[in-house]
């Protein structure tokens, strides 16, 4: 065995004797508590490397502030120690309750520049979207046929598929209706070559592109939001509560129509593309940890989850999911808006 190894058993060893029970049985001034926090100190200096400032374990720094040594000591002394940091994974004990020695030091800048040219996308998408067609490969070589297919003979900037996504893209970002948006395709290909392989018509352009969209369900609402129907409502014809009807009067057709994306598809999609997937990851590698909120997992919430659920965090694909609000008015007053 080397002596690295025997080094670090040694300290593993010396981690496992380090009596904790005075962070949820004793408080500051007990002689026990100021014992543990030494212990607690020295196990923080010994895994520390070359930092000069940590985490803060007190209980009004929770270890989102960073402190020097003796700030955190006198912290502990005045504040008491959080009583739900019982693993000290930011002071130098990993997820598994072993020592490491190189927490936090080898970590670089991440790229954020939101202008950096990431290049076309397009052949990525495709690559991304293969598996769907597994069960019928004539539709996949037909969408790879139409990423492959100049605009117009000697055409090399755009291809038929990637012109129609970038008129979408303009389509979606300024809210044009179906009948503008159909007149638009119709005026766009009549200015083309005659020889040209454009869309006629938004029918014929939603033709070629559904192929490559997301699965998606449609589920009948309350026209009130009150329910949605399904799972054992789906039978039901109308909401006792409110007593609004599912179905149009005469027409026989649903008031309300939830359209779900399943987003397990979506989350599998954007792991296949190299580029979206460092992306997703980039809360392990490369990310500055100098102690500033520069990311989500920089902050408290974020090192709590890290904390209880200890398996979850081993997998660095895992995602963490937020609910948001957008342009909502919490007090109701004048045109104040908030989003959260």
């Amino acid at each position: 065995m080397c002596t690295c190894n025997v080094f670090f058993k040694i300290l593993y060893f010396e981690y496992l004797e380090i009596d904790r029970s005075w962070i949820s049985n004793s408080k500051p001034e007990d002689p026990q508590y100021e014992a543990g926090i030494r212990d607690f100190v020295n196990f923080a200096v010994q895994n520390a490397g070359d930092r000069s400032r940590l985490p803060c374990p007190c209980f009004k720094c929770h270890n989102f502030l960073y402190r020097r040594i003796d700030e955190i000591l006198g912290h502990l002394s005045k504040n008491a120690f959080d009583r739900t940091y019982t693993r000290w994974i930011w002071h130098g004990e990993n997820y598994e309750g072993t020592h490491t020695s190189d927490y936090g030091n080898d970590v670089h800048d991440v790229n954020d520049n939101p202008n950096v040219n990431e290049g076309d996308k397009l052949g990525d998408m495709i690559r991304a979207a293969q598996d769907k067609f597994a069960g019928n490969p004539a539709t996949f070589e037909g969408v790879l046929k139409d990423s492959e297919t100049p605009l117009y003979p000697g055409c090399s900037k755009y291809t038929r598929l990637s012109s129609i996504l970038s008129l979408y893209n303009v389509k979606a970002g300024h809210g044009l209706t179906n009948q503008c948006f159909d007149e638009v395709l119709e005026v766009f290909k009549d200015m083309l070559p005659d020889d040209n392989v454009f869309a006629s018509g938004a029918y014929e352009a939603k033709k070629i592109l559904i192929p490559m969209g997301l699965p998606y369900e449609k589920i009948h609402a309350c026209p009130k939001d009150c329910i949605l129907y399904r799972n054992e409502r789906e039978s039901l014809m109308n909401y006792p509560v409110c007593n609004s009807s599912r179905y149009k009067e005469k027409e026989g057709v649903p008031t309300k129509v939830l359209w779900y994306f399943p987003i397990v598809p979506k989350f599998k999609r954007l792991f296949s593309n190299a580029d979206d997937a460092q992306k997703l990851t980039c809360q392990f590698y490369g990310r500055n940890t100098d102690g500033l909120l520069r990311h989500p997992a920089d902050s408290p919430q974020w090192r709590f989850i890290d904390g209880k659920y200890p398996e979850f965090r081993k997998e660095k694909r895992n995602l963490r999911l937020a609910l948001s609000t957008d342009g909502m008015n919490p007090f109701g007053s004048l045109s104040s808006m908030h989003s959260t």
